[in-house]
C-alpha cells in the first residue's frame, strides 16, 4: 500500500509562486492540509471547494495569517448534489488553473442515492468530480497553450478499488442502492476504480495536462474516524502500522501537485511517496482501456444536461 521512502517537503517541493490550485473538499482532512502546504510554498491563488462556509472561513483566516501572500478563495458546492456545482463552479469565474486537485471523497457509506439519483459513493467520489472537471477542463486547457505551463489534474483514489465488484463498474445498477454482503465496501471499491480510470483516459484524451491517481496512503482523518465501529475497527485492525498522521498523508497529493512533473508519468497511479503502485500495475481492470473509455462515455452521457 506505501513504501518506505522518506518524503522531505523542502527538498521535494519548490517555491509555487504565480501558480494556481483548486482542490475539492478544502475544508477539512488532506484538503485543509493540502490548501496550507500549498500556501507555505506561495502559491498565488488557492481556490477551494467544500459545503461547510463557517468552517471554510476559518481556515481561510487561519491560514492567511500565516501565508499572507496567497489568495484563498472559498467556492461551496456538494459532490452529491450537481446542481450545487453547475451554480458556484462557474460563479468563482476562474480565467487561469494550473492544478485541479480531485480531493474530496466518502468512504464506506451506508446504502444511499445521491440528490440526483446515484449510489452515493459513486455519485460523489467520481460523478460530482467529473463535472468540476467539464466546467474547469477548457480553463486547464486555455492555461496550457501559455508558454512554460505545466499543467495537471490528480485525483484521490485508494488501493481499496481492488473491493469492487467483479465487473468493475456495474453501469446498469448506479442508479440503485446496489445492496449486498459487505456491500459499503464493494460499491466503495467501484467509485474508486473510476476515479483511477478516468485519470488514466484523462491522460488519453489530453496529453497537455499530466493527469495522475495517487493513493495518499491510511491517514488518520474523518473519513476513517466517522465509519461505523465495526468499519472502523477493521480498518484499525489491517493497517495499524501503516497509518500516517494527517501532515504525512497529505504528502503524496502535494507531491502529485507540486514536486517536479518529470517524475511523474501522466495516467499512472502512485502510492506515498511519489512511487509507482505495483496493485495497480498487476490489475486487470485498472488498466482496462475499454471500460476507461466506456466510463468516459457514460459519464459525459449523464452530464450532457450541464
Amino acid at each position: 500500500m506505501s513504501s518506505n521512502r522518506k518524503f522531505d517537503v523542502e527538498k521535494e517541493i519548490a517555491q509555487q509562486s504565480g501558480r494556481t490550485f483548486f482542490i475539492t473538499g478544502g475544508t477539512a482532512g488532506l484538503g485543509a492540509q493540502h490548501v496550507r502546504e500549498l500556501a507555505k510554498k506561495n502559491a498565488a491563488h488557492i481556490y477551494f471547494s467544500g459545503r461547510n462556509a463557517k468552517r471554510a472561513s476559518e481556515i481561510t483566516e487561519s491560514i492567511s495569517k500565516e501565508s499572507p501572500n496567497t489568495k484563498l478563495t472559498f467556492v461551496q458546492c456538494d459532490l452529491a448534489d450537481l446542481a450545487s456545482i453547475k451554480d458556484a463552479i462557474p460563479k468563482a469565474n476562474i480565467q487561469h488553473l494550473d492544478v485541479l486537485v480531485c480531493n474530496a471523497g466518502i468512504m464506506c457509506a451506508p446504502a444511499a442515492l445521491t440528490k440526483d439519483g446515484y449510489e452515493i459513493q459513486f455519485g460523489t467520489n467520481h460523478i460530482g468530480h467529473a463535472l468540476i472537471i467539464k466546467f474547469l477542463l477548457p480553463c486547464l486547457l486555455q492555461t496550457a497553450d501559455q508558454p512554460n505551463s505545466d499543467i495537471r489534474i490528480v485525483t484521490l483514489t485508494s488501493t481499496g478499488f481492488k473491493l469492487r465488484p467483479s465487473a468493475g463498474i456495474e453501469f446498469d445498477n448506479l442508479r440503485t442502492l446496489q445492496k449486498r454482503i459487505s456491500g459499503s465496501w464493494i460499491r466503495y471499491g467501484q467509485s474508486k476504480l473510476a476515479n483511477i480510470l478516468y485519470a488514466d483516459e484523462i491522460a488519453r484524451r489530453y496529453p497537455q495536462i499530466l493527469s495522475v491517481a495517487i493513493h495518499p496512503g491510511v491517514v488518520k482523518t474523518n473519513l476513517v474516524n466517522d465509519l461505523p465501529l465495526a468499519h472502523r475497527a477493521f480498518v484499525h485492525v489491517m493497517t495499524y502500522f501503516v497509518q500516517l498522521e494527517l501532515h504525512e498523508g497529505v504528502y503524496n497529493q502535494l507531491w502529485a501537485s507540486a514536486a517536479d512533473k518529470g517524475k511523474m508519468t501522466s495516467g499512472e497511479m502512485y502510492v506515498p511517496f511519489g512511487v509507482s503502485s505495483k496493485e495497480k500495475v498487476g490489475d486487470k481492470l485498472a488498466n482496462d482501456k475499454e471500460l476507461a473509455k466506456k466510463l468516459w462515455d457514460w459519464t459525459e452521457k449523464e452530464l450532457e444536461v450541464y
